[in-house]
This record gives structure tokens, sequence and C-alpha cells, in this order.
């Protein structure tokens, strides 16, 4: 009998947070109209499958522009909130759980209050359709709006970290290859995770070196002026968030990843973006602490 034992990186990704999708359903509100599609390629002399013609049923309502684009605005928040798993599901330190649960109900709220716009407005939207779609329209294309409000909706899934024992009667060879791609797979996720928290701390930090600099512009007199660059909260904000999910999320306790955060939060602490707008002392020694740890990594193509 062979053991075939886990790796230890999946042990620590297992205990260290979940799996977590958000799927957001919204109705696309389009249709597919043969009877024109056959108009536009009999008038063509086309083939009857060489073309479609799909109406837009709410001819860019803003209402249903608003549910579309607050779909991308909580995709956008996934990416900034969670680290690549695989196609379906993304990995959250049970760290941010508290804040990210705290967001999503947020972002569930403002989904439903404009579901609730949408539906409210919608019986008016379908009359001024008859307007916009001309001779296109046709009633028999939209839905009671309780169907409609049916197809939109916001859902979150959780899950643990698949941890399988793994213990099987099977030759010596099978169970040393697979525990080795087991082990690549593992560690790919984990430099995955690394890599992306590395870049995030890059980012945030060139964008606080930016914003603590001054621009320099030649007044009317002709003499050569500074101004102070905007200093933005949310910056600050995500640089010490970023310190502190990070302090307690090292999966390999890696030591550069440890220095940048230990001197980033030295070099914030006590800081908040009101007194970097009115200290030109604090601008200063914030932006040449935060450079000196970007001296760390290796410059980066624009």
């Amino acid at each position: 009998m062979v053991t075939l034992n886990k790796p230890q990186h999946i042990t620590s990704l297992a205990t260290a947070g979940i799996l977590v999708s958000v799927e957001v359903n919204v109705w696309s509100a389009t249709k597919q109209d043969r009877a024109i599609s056959n108009e536009v390629t009999t008038a063509k002399k086309a083939d009857s499958n060489a073309g479609r013609f799909v109406k837009n049923l709410l001819a860019n309502n803003i209402d249903h522009k608003n549910l579309l684009n607050y779909r991308q605005t909580i995709y956008n928040w996934m990416v900034r909130t969670t680290y690549p798993w695989n196609k379906a599901q993304d990995f959250l330190p049970h760290v941010s759980l508290p804040a990210f649960m705290a967001e999503f109900h947020a972002h569930e709220v403002e989904f439903n209050r404009l579901l609730d716009e949408f539906c409210a407005n919608y019986s008016t939207t379908v009359s001024n359709m008859a307007f916009a779609q001309g001779q296109m329209f046709n009633r028999n294309d939209y839905p009671d709006v309780s169907e409609v409000r049916s197809k939109f909706g916001v859902t979150l899934y959780t899950s643990e970290i698949p941890v399988g024992d793994y213990r099987c009667t099977i030759a010596q060879d099978l169970a040393d290859d697979l525990n080795n791609h087991y082990n690549k797979q593992a560690q790919s996720i984990v430099q995955k995770i690394l890599d992306d928290q590395m870049d995030r701390l890059v980012d945030v930090m060139e964008s606080l070196s930016h914003c603590c600099g001054v621009d320099e512009y030649t007044a009317k007199d002709g003499e050569l002026k500074q101004k102070k660059r905007k200093i933005y909260e949310g910056t600050v904000d995500k640089a010490k968030e970023y310190c502190r999910v990070y302090k307690d999320f090292n999966l390999t306790d890696d030591t550069k990843l440890d220095e940048v955060i230990t001197r980033l939060d030295v070099a914030l602490r006590g800081v908040n973006a009101d007194i970097l707008r009115d200290s030109d002392a604090a601008r200063s020694q914030v932006k040449e602490e935060v450079e000196d740890i970007l001296s760390m990594f290796a410059p980066r193509s624009i």
C-alpha cells in the first residue's frame, strides 16, 4: 500500500481562505427577429442563413444600462478583492472575509435598488419602445414585469478548498507522478497569489509616489512654478488595507513580501490623506520612503 500525501501548500491554502464566486444575472433584452432577417437577406439576394437581425428591445434604456454597468462594477470589485483560483471560483483569504461580506451585501442592496427602479418604470419603458422600435415593435417580445424581475439577481457562492486525503493502493511510480503533479499545481497557485500581492503593492505604491509629487508649469510671467498633485483618500486607505491583510496572509512566509508590508506600514503610520494634503513635509517623507521600497523591484515597462 502506498500513501500519497497532500502537499503542504494545499493545506496552507485550505486553512487560509475559502473559494467564492458571485453570479450576476441580467436580462439581455435582445431578440432575434426571423421575419426581418429573411426580409434583409431576400432584399440582398443572399442565402437565408447568411445573416440574422437581433432587436435591442430596450434601445439603450438608461435604467437597463445602469443594471448592466453595475454588473461590471461587481465584477471589477471581485477582481480587486480576490485571487484567481479557476475559471469559476476565486480565492478569498479568511482575514478579508468580514470586509468582503459587508461589501457584497452593499453591492446586493444597490443592485436591487437599481432593479426596483427598472421594474417601476418598465411599463412606461415598453410604451416608449413602441415609438423607438417603429414597425419592428412587437408587444409579445416583452415579458410581464414579474418574469423580467426573475431574470435579474446577485448570488454569492462559497465552498471550502478541496483537500482529499488521496490514500490509494497504487503502484509507486503512479503515486510519485500524481504527487509531483499535485505539488506543481499547488505551488503554481501559491506563486500566482504571491505575484498578485506584489503587483497590487507596487501599483498602490506607485500611485502614492505619484500623488505625493508635484507638477511643474510655467506661469504667464514666465516663472517656473509647482503645483501639488491631488491626494486620493482611496489610495492611502488601499495601501493601509494591503498592509493589514498581507500581514496575516503570507502563504509562504515570503521574506520580501514581509519586508515590503512592514516598511510600507511604517511609512504610513500616523498618516492619512488630510495630513498629506496639508503637510509638505509629510508628503515628501512618504514619497521618499515609498520610492525607497519601490527600488526593491525591477522597473516596470509602461
